[in-house]
């Protein structure tokens, strides 16, 4: 029997509507749109409505991605979730996911790495899949990062947005993106320089927790920007070693589309043409989990990616973890 390669077969994005402009965040704290693009390379971010959730969202990105794989929805054996902002801690959004989707054969489940969730679902699936255990996988990631931002925070709530993206993943195609290669990392060591510090059991809900507004990101960012590169560096390196690859094979970089700054120092490492290393981190912010995942869905869309031709995705969050992942179509 032939081994089985887990690959991409449909992808799917979701961004809501409403729009936070650099020029709008200037009347909500002291800041300038100087300021925050000199330093982020972002200009605007987009605002989940008070009736959307990361479910919701998510949902919207697995119908576009099902389509385009020309999946039904009676195929799938998984719903993985990546987020960080889930609806609730339980149920699982990946749960409420399936009950929408109607795919009631489905397993799903949750998981979290920040913003590196999608490389590690991307693990997740092609160990599965390649395994044999599931045939039919749909990953998700998805974050209402405005639930959790704090609009007082001049140094954090320019960052961050909202929105989806899936992932099809597949072994019985032999179309796609291949998933050739995945390497991943954590520190644990280093959890305190970005975390939520209240809401779990370590620091439940209180009145206490409130009022020191613990249920918001806390973000040491020059040394989350300082341990960024290196790790996502290293993450690519190891990622092509294994594959027996070159940097000089890599024809599209996708990095985490956190910050200009670090997207720049990545590029450089790897000695890639600006036009080959897509960025979404101007429109968007950074969304977490989903930022790989829509900046691949818009890569694949609005770019014409030729057979044979690879792609390094790297990723870099909370916990602290990092990752990387060649795809190959």
């Amino acid at each position: 029997m032939d081994k089985k390669i887990a690959r991409i077969i449909g992808t799917g994005s979701y961004l809501p509507e409403k729009i936070l402009s650099n020029l709008d965040l200037e009347k909500m704290v002291e800041t300038s749109d100087e300021w925050i693009f000199s330093r982020t390379g972002i200009k605007e971010r987009r605002i989940a409505a008070q009736t959307e959730f990361t479910s919701t969202m998510g949902l919207e990105a697995v119908k576009i991605a099902l389509k385009e794989a020309n999946l039904p929805v009676e195929e799938i054996d998984l719903i993985l979730v990546a987020t960080i902002t889930p609806d609730y801690v339980f149920p699982s959004t990946a749960a409420l996911i399936q009950s929408e989707l109607k795919a009631h054969q489905a397993a799903a489940f949750d998981f979290q790495a920040a913003c590196t969730g999608f490389l590690y679902g991307l693990s997740i699936a092609k160990g599965f899949i390649e395994a044999g255990v599931y045939r039919n996988i749909v990953l998700v990631a998805s974050e209402k990062l405005s639930s959790v931002v704090d609009y007082s925070d001049r140094n954090t709530c320019v960052l961050f947005g909202d929105g989806a993206a899936c992932a099809v993943i597949s072994g019985e195609r032999q179309e796609g993106l291949a998933i050739r290669q995945v390497c991943l990392g954590a520190d644990g060591q280093l959890a305190n320089l970005l975390i939520l510090p209240a809401g779990g059991c370590r620091n439940s809900a209180s009145h206490e927790t409130v009022n020191a507004r613990k249920h918001y990101i806390y973000m040491d960012g020059k040394e989350v920007f300082k341990h960024a590169v290196r790790r996502m560096e290293s993450a690519a390196k190891e990622c092509l070693d294994k594959a027996m690859m070159s940097e000089s094979e890599i024809d599209w970089l996708v990095p985490h589309q956190a910050n200009e700054r670090i997207i720049e120092a990545c590029a450089k490492r790897f000695n890639i043409d600006e036009k080959k290393v897509y960025k979404t981190v101007h429109k968007y912010g950074n969304t977490s989990a989903s930022a790989i995942a829509i900046a691949l869905d818009e890569l694949l869309k609005e770019k014409k990616v030729e057979k044979g031709e690879n792609m390094l995705l790297m990723a870099f969050g909370a916990g602290l973890t990092w990752g990387a992942c060649i795809l190959t179509k």
